[in-house]
């Protein structure tokens, strides 16, 4: 989790949260990987303990990680596709319909979008 730059627009403990789901993501922690220590992650970034903790019990409370008695906190199994099923659904929801919006504001056409991404992005 190196170089987080924390945002005044959201509680640390949400933003440390994400940045553990992207990593989740990005396949950077895997099912089975453990989480560093709350006192590992509060030392390196100058956090309070309990803003980690909460952090990581958000993430246990959607059965994203799991705690071992004596040993921490692993990522579950079933993390990886519940994450890609909630970011996609959220995607649809949240983000598509705006892009979708901006799409047709541009008049833009299926051709258009189809020769843009053959292009890598350029006309």
């Amino acid at each position: 989790m190196t170089n987080i730059q924390w945002s005044d627009g959201a509680p640390i403990y949400r933003q440390l949260k994400e940045r553990v789901i992207a990593m989740m993501l990005d396949g950077v922690l895997k099912p089975g990987d453990a989480l560093p220590s709350v006192r590992q992650v509060a030392a390196e970034y100058q956090l309070n303990p309990i803003t980690v903790s909460r952090a990581y019990q958000e993430l246990a409370d959607e059965s994203l990680v799991e705690k071992r008695r004596g040993l921490g906190m692993y990522v579950t199994e079933e993390a990886a596709k519940k994450l890609l099923l909630n970011e996609r659904e959220r995607f649809l929801q949240e983000e598509w319909p705006l892009v979708l919006e901006r799409i047709q504001r541009l008049g833009l056409a299926l051709e258009d979008l189809m020769k843009a991404q053959a292009n890598g992005g350029a006309r």
